[in-house]
């Protein structure tokens, strides 16, 4: 073993200081739909990284959006096919705020203004990728538990839940017309002996249309989020808060300028697990900020799924151009069945942790970033065309093997 290897595995089998084992407690976390401002930025930003991975995997893409009253701005960099030219990421950028439903005035998919300023990526970061090392340096997490089906915090899943339900109405017809696309949650659980049992209050916040009374849409909404948590779990009638200003009719950009990457704690664990720093949207999977969070997430819903840990948290680190990870850390909060060591040292013999190996091995080179952008990119269930892959457990046989 190296001293870098040997120093790594014994700072990373240390407990972190002051880890507290609470059991009794409220928890929080929110949610933002696919027509909230900073939302629209980064399904913007994610359709632009599909657009140049389809037609060359090999592309590289760090783009950002942002959008204000009747204004999208893009902003970047990229190597890739000269198809994906100014006009075509505008093209693509209307359909993305076609198909989040708005058309509304002062921000239309129709009307607005477009200023797109992407240009080639920089030579000095290009010689570090192309030698198979990390785009960026930088730490990522990955974390999974037990107190949802899809290994999930609670509070951040359920609160995800009640507006993709809210969403697919407005889009099936269901609220058409009643309630427009943007929109928020937030669900504070109640915790008992460290489980989950019941929701403490809940908030909604929907635009809707003019005609609406703060009592029209608490009824309308209601429903929806009696169907995101479990039975039983409904917060008390005065902890309801839906619309709690009163009026939500002007919304999206009209009402708040938004910025690709800003929401990056209801894209992750909802508070409930750390978060490296880094966003993920417009980000093609050579930047481990998106790629290496993705797999830190594989790792640890893996070691859940396996029964080594109720709950696990799992950091990985990188540099600029050097393809293996700097450093690995597990964390299994008290709740493991074997050593972290041993679960550092199954993780290595497992999975190639280095950026190429991470998109070999989750196939991250292909079409499948939009579809994240909203709703979290955790949670979610894999797809047949490769989409959500680190969300399978079908690392857990290898891990098994190599723990005996």
């Amino acid at each position: 073993m190296s001293a870098q290897s040997a120093q790594a595995t014994n700072v990373s089998s240390q407990k972190p200081m002051n880890e507290t084992a609470l059991k009794d407690y409220t928890f929080t976390s929110e949610s933002v739909s696919e027509g909230h401002p900073d939302k629209i930025c980064d399904q913007i930003s994610d359709a632009i990284v599909d657009a140049f991975i389809e037609a060359e995997p090999e592309s590289r893409v760090a783009v950002e959006t942002a959008v204000t009253t009747d204004y999208v701005g893009i902003f970047g960099e990229t190597r890739g096919p000269d198809s994906i030219t100014p006009d075509k990421m505008e093209e693509l950028a209307r359909d993305v705020i076609k198909k989040i439903g708005y058309d509304q005035k002062g921000f239309s998919w129709k009307t607005a203004r477009f200023d797109v300023r992407a240009h080639s990526q920089s030579v000095d970061i290009a010689q570090g990728v192309d030698a198979e090392g990390a785009g960026d340096q930088g730490i990522m997490f990955g974390y999974a538990c037990q107190e949802t089906e899809s290994l999930m915090p609670a509070a951040i899943q359920y609160s995800h839940d009640v507006l993709r339900t809210l969403a697919e109405a407005r889009h099936d017809g269901t609220l058409a017309g009643k309630l427009g696309p943007d929109a928020k949650s937030q669900i504070s659980l109640i915790y008992k002996d460290g489980k989950p049992v019941s929701a403490g209050s809940v908030v909604v916040s929907t635009q809707h249309a003019e005609n609406l009374s703060q009592e029209d849409v608490r009824e309308m909404v209601r429903p929806y989020i009696e169907r995101a948590l479990p039975e039983g779990w409904m917060c008390p009638e005065e902890e309801l808060y839906v619309n709690p200003t009163g009026r939500f009719v002007i919304g999206g950009p009209v009402g708040d300028a938004g910025l690709t990457g800003r929401k990056i704690i209801v894209d992750t664990y909802g508070g409930a697990a750390p978060h490296g720093g880094g966003a993920f949207s417009g980000k093609d999977p050579t930047k481990v900020d998106r790629s290496a969070a993705y797999a830190a997430r594989y790792v640890a819903k893996n070691i859940v799924a396996a029964g080594y840990a109720e709950k696990c948290t799992i950091q990985v680190s990188y540099a600029i151009g050097v393809a293996k990870p700097i450093s690995l850390f597990v964390n299994t909060h008290n709740t493991g069945t074997v050593p972290e060591m041993v679960l550092e040292q199954a993780i290595n013999k497992s999975i190639d942790l280095s950026p190429k190996g991470i998109r070999t091995h989750l196939e991250l080179n292909k079409p499948i970033y939009a579809r994240t952008a909203a709703y979290g990119h955790f949670g979610r269930a894999p797809e047949a065309d490769g989409g959500f892959s680190w969300e399978k457990t079908d690392l857990v046989d290898a891990l098994q093997k190599a723990v005996g």
